[in-house]
């Protein structure tokens, strides 16, 4: 439990934005409530409670970055310019916030940054005929791509830390293992296309190269899924059964918006902001001191 003393003038903002700076730098491990209250000067035991613990502490660092992301305005943007364009902001945010891929996607914070990060990518598909169960399983299908690209390159990005080698070293190295493996009469297509390949990426896997691809072939379906929904519109067409989908960030936000209606309709944002945990997860209630003032992170 992370504690704060009246007198230190430390907000919970502060707590927040510490962790998150931990975490950018060092990873999710580096995130003790010890090394988070050294980073801001707390007491690790004195008067009031801010963070019941690491996970609410984790939920707050989420929402805090999804309400930090920007929202411009590309309504009068084409779908797939836009969906292109929402992909490519939570790319950004994977990279400047390489935990937050790491992160178990089912029970996402229930907060304004979240909402409003939810709120603002489903509009992404205005105008695309798609029904809502459709919308939701669009918006899923694009972010668990992102997600997964984050991760393939965060792994890339960590194996050259690792090593003191570049790619061209690495590859050098391991030539005369490869020339012994890779039978040209064994293995013609693997050698062909693995060299065709590397040449055009410059390296044997390019994060870059993976996400454009499968970027373009994520929009491609869609567009797939996107004019049938035009096609049932019409006169004299069969609509078809509408396929679940468990959009943002894969919670099954039908059944999760439904159950937490009371509390959305009776929580303030700052009391959301204070006791940001999923619907299912009881979270003790955070106590506010005047000489340390809380503000609301309010979504853009």
């Amino acid at each position: 439990m992370l504690r704060l003393d009246a007198g230190q003038g430390r907000s919970l903002d502060d707590i927040v934005t510490a962790a998150i700076e931990l975490a950018d730098a060092n990873g999710l491990d580096a995130v003790t409530m010890r090394a988070v209250a050294q980073a801001v000067g707390v007491a690790p035991m004195t008067r009031y409670t801010y963070v019941p613990g690491k996970a609410e502490l984790l939920d707050l660092m989420l929402d805090t970055s999804y309400a930090r992301m920007p929202r411009p305005d590309r309504s009068g943007e084409p779908w797939r310019a836009r969906v292109a364009a929402l992909a490519q902001d939570n790319r950004q945010l994977f990279t400047a916030h390489p935990w937050a891929a790491e992160v178990a996607a089912g029970r996402p914070p229930l907060g304004p940054g979240m909402m409003a990060k939810y709120e603002y990518e489903l509009r992404a598909f205005d105008g695309t005929g798609l029904d809502d169960v459709q919308r939701d399983a669009a918006l899923t299908y694009v972010l668990d791509f992102v997600r997964a690209a984050a991760r393939s390159a965060a792994e890339v990005r960590i194996a050259r830390q690792a090593s003191a080698w570049s790619d061209e070293q690495w590859w050098a190295a391991n030539a005369p293992l490869l020339a012994r493996v890779l039978d040209e009469q064994r293995y013609p297509t693997a050698v062909r296309v693995g060299a065709a390949a590397g040449a055009a990426q410059n390296a044997a896997y390019s994060p870059d190269h993976a996400y454009e691809f499968g970027l373009a072939r994520v929009l491609d379906g869609l567009g797939v899924l996107i004019d049938g929904a035009g096609d049932r519109s019409r006169p004299g067409t069969r609509e078809r059964p509408a396929t679940g989908g468990r959009g943002a960030l894969s919670c099954g936000w039908g059944h999760m918006l439904a159950t937490s209606a009371c509390l959305a309709r009776t929580a303030s944002a700052a009391s959301l902001r204070l006791a940001i945990s999923s619907a299912s997860r009881s979270v003790s209630t955070t106590r506010l001191t005047p000489s340390a003032p809380i503000a609301a992170s309010t979504p853009r």
